[in-house]
């Protein structure tokens, strides 16, 4: 049986002698472990560009699929061991993310899109940060 995928990234970061955090905490070099992890996050980013070049050249949909999914799992496993490097539940804050996500529905139950498909906030949108904060300070304690 696989281990979860929270476990795996605590092993990985535990193996890689990278920082782990119990509970939510802010380092002293906070800016410039954001700054590297800006850098990083970007050279990931720009791997896009290599997929648009392989679909416009006629890639073969099989090989641009991988391409996609290694990207966006490495990104996923990125950020993943960021937040665990801040003591932050991520698990717990995407779910916040997705009730305020849902929350955009608009007056009629359904979604509302601006022109390039983003969602828009409907009247019962709410913020997910005030609920974000109040997990992560019941996590300090």
């Amino acid at each position: 049986m696989n281990k979860p995928f929270a476990a795996r990234i605590a092993a990985m970061n535990a193996m890689y002698k990278l920082p782990v955090s119990e509970k939510p905490t802010l380092p002293a070099d906070v800016v410039d472990r954001l700054v590297k992890f800006k850098v990083t996050l970007m050279d990931e980013v720009h791997e896009i560009d290599e997929i648009v070049a392989l679909a416009k050249n006629g890639g073969n949909a099989s090989d641009i699929a991988v391409a996609i999914a290694d990207l966006l799992g490495d990104v996923i496993v990125y950020c993943r061991s960021e937040a665990l490097k801040y003591g932050l539940p991520l698990e717990d804050v995407l779910n916040v993310i997705m009730d305020s996500n849902e929350s955009k529905l608009g007056a009629d139950g359904k979604p509302i899109y601006d022109a390039n498909g983003k969602f828009l906030k409907g009247p019962n949108y709410w913020k997910p940060e005030p609920k974000i904060k109040a997990l992560l300070e019941t996590l300090k304690r």
